[in-house]
């Protein structure tokens, strides 16, 4: 019966690993700091909850092992990381981040034109990339 719960965990760790290595080429490769978030938080969510998963699985099935500690940590990454995400998303909107070039829609732009005031007092005004570029080099 060992031999089933190695292949279930293999699985399940395995397919963790895959969803992290997409989360990081979508960190490497996406072009603004929303879809970097959306593919950090989704896909290595994903990959550290089978991973989590599939060490459970293998420790249940192979070793008669039940640990309460993994089912905390697949509760609270389930539970924080795409909140975080949204959080830093929203911080950097009302920092006024720009959005990608091919961005299509901003639907956050009409309610935050009602509400001149941001909430917070270190409001950033936008700058042009050409600025930024010209005062790194």
């Amino acid at each position: 019966m060992s031999g089933s719960g190695e292949v279930v965990g293999a699985i399940l760790i395995l397919a963790g690993a895959v969803f992290s290595l997409i989360s990081a080429i979508g960190n490497l490769r996406l072009p603004d700091v929303y879809t970097r978030s959306h593919a950090a938080s989704k896909s290595s969510t994903l990959g550290v909850l089978c991973a989590m998963v599939g060490t459970l699985l293998y420790f249940i099935i192979a070793e008669g092992y039940f640990s309460i500690r993994l089912i905390l940590g697949i509760f609270f990454v389930f539970l924080t990381a795409p909140v975080a995400a949204h959080v830093i998303s929203r911080a950097a909107y009302r920092h006024c981040v720009p959005l990608a070039e091919e961005t299509a829609q901003d639907e956050l732009r009409e309610y935050y034109q009602q509400d001149e005031n941001f909430e917070g007092e270190d409001q950033v005004e936008p700058v042009e990339q050409e600025t930024v570029l010209q005062s790194t080099s």
